[in-house]
């Protein structure tokens, strides 16, 4: 090989033939090569986005491996149904409508115990009805005469029609039988129209309504015996990770804004990151509540959970934890804001910011306990004073904070830390103060709605007769931690006053 031509063409192959010259190698360019070239780079593509996908739906089955549980369920439940087409008894007992039950399954077959309750109680009760009126349509429609029998037909499948559909529109109906009058439409207009062709009616309704029987009672069986998912464990855990999640990102957004000593703490952004994504997955979670609560409602007694358990209840939870991350989402806002607030104020504010942040965030964990334990917390009007007087605390602050920018509205004893911190406050201009007392007053507006969040929870276990825990070391727990919060809170403040 050359050195030059290796410096400034790249690297060559060369060969030595027989006369003991040498050939430089030329890879081949012509289209054969090319397109070999893009058939093998089409492969490997390809390959490698199959390997991608597999291993994406690894790791969502290993994740949640209910899923794939809910997957075998559904192949067992098909492979049950099949055998009224593969076992000749169970065909000719069924006629050639053995696919109905097939179909099914293959429709009403939900992840959740209530969800596949819900439709297939929906689904019986739709064909039932929609059966027995086409019935009833075929008999007058024929006892009308051939001439009137087209007519009597297309006005009761106009009428029922449209009736059905406007019960779709009714909230109230809407929630418990939408998938049964949809079902209830399908059906009637198909035996209804069948009729007028169909001799054996009577028959072919029977044999539909006997198959969807069948198919439904295999889906019950199969969901409810093999690993059962039900409805309302579902919302009851997710109400309680996202009270948990409330907690965390409210305290996160104030320790954001300050430390346990009064100063900015904004370069640990990313260390509070995670906290402070958390109420966004509240914000967000109304539709699935909804749903769980309305799929509940279908559901046996199972567990902790009787079969007239307050579900309703919960999607009130729901609101008030969304009423209060609204808040969190603004108090947010505040602390990416462009303005900054001065130190001086922050240090003024900052104990009972904290203070405020951290009690309500026990009110939150400790509701979020209760719903957890189905157990009336003993320790909640204790937290709940501890929070009044953390905010009673703020306000005190604020008030203060008015006589700083004002020293002449001062009182006496306050007269020399005034004229110490005079110079100083008038230097700071106005833009730089509001957004801390921003922040101050929408934390107060968060233990108004905390409030309204305990109100709530204390009415679930009044409906649900949660029983009273009296677990008193948990309860000697929280007094010592509320002590040693006050502690800290008392050695701040004299730090702070020596600064």
């Amino acid at each position: 090989m050359a050195p030059g031509k290796e410096a400034f063409e790249g690297v060559e192959w060369r060969i030595r033939v027989a006369d003991g010259s040498s050939e430089v190698l030329v890879p081949a360019t012509g289209l054969p090569r090319k397109a070999w070239l893009g058939i093998k780079s089409l492969i490997s593509g390809l390959a490698l986005k199959t390997w991608m996908f597999l291993k994406k739906a690894w790791n969502i089955g290993a994740n949640d491996p209910r899923k794939v549980v809910h997957c075998i369920k559904v192949g067992l439940a098909l492979t049950i149904v099949s055998l009224f087409y593969f076992m000749r008894p169970l065909y000719d007992g069924v006629g050639g409508n053995a696919m109905w039950a097939v179909m099914t399954v293959v429709v009403v077959f939900e992840p959740t115990v209530g969800a596949t309750l819900y439709k297939c109680l929906n689904r019986v009760c739709g064909t039932f009805l929609a059966g027995f009126l086409a019935l009833g349509v075929h008999w007058l429609a024929s006892r009308s005469g051939e001439r009137f029998e087209p007519f009597v037909v297309g006005a009761s499948v106009f009428l029922l029609a449209s009736a059905a559909t406007f019960s779709r529109l009714i909230p109230s109906a809407k929630s418990l039988f939408d998938y049964g009058a949809m079902i209830f439409i399908l059906t009637f207009s198909f035996v209804a129209v069948s009729g007028y062709r169909v001799d054996k009616l009577f028959d072919m309704a029977h044999q539909r309504i006997s198959t969807i029987i069948i198919g439904t009672s295999l889906c019950i069986l199969v969901i409810m015996l093999v690993c059962p998912i039900w409805s309302g464990q579902e919302l009851h855990s997710l109400i309680t990770r996202n009270m948990e999640k409330l907690a965390d990102s409210l305290n996160g957004s104030v320790t954001q804004y300050f430390n346990q000593t009064g100063e900015c703490t904004n370069s640990n952004e990313d260390q509070a990151d995670k906290k402070l994504q958390g109420y966004k997955c509240v914000l967000s979670s109304k539709a699935t509540e909804e749903s769980m609560a309305n799929f509940a409602r279908w559901e046996p007694s199972h567990g902790q959970f009787n079969f007239r358990h307050p579900w309703k209840q919960y999607l009130k939870i729901g609101a008030s934890m969304r009423s209060c991350a609204y808040c969190i989402e603004a108090l947010s806002s505040c602390i990416n804001s462009e303005n900054q607030a001065a130190e001086l104020i922050k240090k003024h504010l900052s104990t009972s910011c904290l203070k405020v942040s951290s009690s309500s965030s026990k009110v939150i964990r400790e509701l979020a306990e209760t719903v957890k334990t189905t157990k009336k917390s003993c320790s909640i009007d204790l937290l709940m004073g501890e929070m009044n007087s953390a905010v009673q605390e703020l306000q005190n602050d604020l008030k203060s904070l008015s006589h700083l920018l004002n020293p002449g509205a001062a009182p006496e004893d306050k007269k020399m830390e005034t004229a110490c911190m005079e110079a100083t406050i008038a230097t700071i201009p106005l833009m730089e103060i509001t957004p801390v007392v921003t922040l101050a007053s929408i934390l107060i507006e968060i233990v108004a709605r905390i409030e309204a969040l305990v109100g709530a929870v204390e009415e679930l276990a009044k409906l649900a007769e949660f029983p009273i825990c009296d677990d008193k070391s948990n309860q000697s727990k929280i007094k010592d931690a509320i002590v040693s919060d006050e502690e800290k809170t008392e050695r701040t403040m004299k730090a702070l006053q020596r600064v």
